[in-house]
């Protein structure tokens, strides 16, 4: 499997830094299945480092007297969170370049190595917590196939919505089933020949695009695909893998579809950032405003056109209470906020944001589509 991740380690670290560091991620994604410095990029203080645009990707910068900082506003330009790391808060001026002493940097006596990997591996989306799949499926023709895909999924790590398995009784289905598929990663289509030709799933497909999330289409030996499958990845089926009695799916191709998802879901986590940002960036430069870089938790630095800085933290998917107790929590001194699309999360659910975005003032709640207007007028907002 090529390259899906990348990370890198800039600056000046320690022997001893850098080996604990490389222990505690290559443990982390092998328990995906993947390798460090094979499926996940581990570079160690490149003369540059220019990850591919759809993938995922994040650095850490150890601060030291004189380190090198080569590329880092490229880096910065595009968006790649840095992480800055110096040996104590204390030392910010003097260990790390003008450029990185905006973002807020992580003291390595404070929880050490496992502190900057989790920091690292949160930034590429190599939690747990963050590797969200959807399957959509016709029950008459794909049950089995789904319930094996779901039990491969669940244990690579992956949490995976089944409609079987993701809804509680006297829940609002439909509108259950649309919130959950705006906090997923991919859609794994599984295309019968008569997969378009339910509404729902129809629906789910068109509305997983709707939404700029990535689709994987498991396509059946019989089935002609679509022309609204056109952009999607595809991991096609031989007749020899699917069991006409059962419809159960062969080991060798669940195999193949698990690492064709391990590779969809990183370009849509990196593309999803990207224009997220993008977006946001958009809105503040329109109101004459500035991005000043990207840094932990993926947290985005604005300046507004009056001078203040904020802190944005972009969120994929449905952001909770607990999205709002870290923004308030990781920038404790200056103003931040969550930014979100709002499009097709449950009514209940926004109400409930919005609740509580009325009665918590430490962080705010702002629509991605709303970015521009609320930033124009901060104070106003307070």
């Amino acid at each position: 499997m090529s390259v899906l991740y990348e990370l890198a380690v800039l600056g000046a670290p320690t022997d001893n830094q850098l080996g604990e560091l490389e222990s505690i991620v290559g443990s982390a994604v092998q328990a995906f299945g993947l390798r460090l410095g094979h499926e996940v990029a581990w570079s160690v203080c490149p003369t540059t480092f220019a990850p591919r645009q759809h993938n995922s990707s994040a650095a850490v910068f150890f601060g030291a007297p004189g380190a090198s900082i080569n590329g880092l506003d490229a880096l910065m330009q595009r968006a790649i969170p840095i992480i800055p790391v110096v040996s104590d808060t204390a030392k910010v001026r003097d260990e790390l370049p003008d450029v990185l002493r905006h973002i807020n940097c992580l003291d390595y006596r404070a929880g050490g190595a496992q502190r900057v990997a989790t920091g690292l591996l949160e930034c590429a989306g190599l939690l747990p917590r963050q590797r969200r799949v959807f399957l959509s499926y016709r029950r008459d023709e794909a049950r089995q196939a789904a319930l094996q895909l779901f039990d491969a999924f669940t244990a690579r790590l992956f949490d995976v919505f089944l409609d079987t398995h993701g809804i509680a009784p006297a829940e609002d289905f439909q509108t259950m089933l649309w919130h959950r598929l705006c906090d997923s990663d991919v859609l794994v289509m599984l295309d019968t020949p008569n997969y378009f030709g339910s509404r729902w799933t129809s629906a789910e497909f068109g509305r997983a695009l709707a939404k700029n999330i990535a689709v994987l289409r498991v396509a059946w030996p019989d089935s002609t695909p679509s022309v609204r499958t056109a952009t999607a990845s595809r991991a096609e089926l031989l007749h020899t893998e699917v069991d006409a009695a059962t419809g159960r799916l062969e080991d060798t191709a669940i195999e193949r579809i698990c690492l064709q998802l391990e590779a969809v879901r990183s370009e849509s986590h990196a593309v999803r950032n990207v224009n997220l940002v993008s977006q946001l960036r958009n809105e503040v430069e329109r109101i004459k405003g500035q991005v000043m870089g990207v840094g932990p938790h993926k947290s985005v630095y604005l300046r507004l056109p009056d001078g203040k800085e904020v802190v944005v933290y972009p969120t994929l998917g449905v952001p909770t209470s607990t999205t709002l107790h870290d923004a308030a929590k990781q920038s404790p001194n200056r103003p931040s906020a969550v930014v979100f699309d709002h499009v097709g999360m449950h009514p209940t659910w926004l109400e409930h944001l919005e609740w509580l975005g009325t009665h918590i003032r430490a962080a705010r709640w702002v629509k991605a589509s709303e970015a521009a207007w609320r930033f124009a007028d901060w104070e106003a907002e307070a």
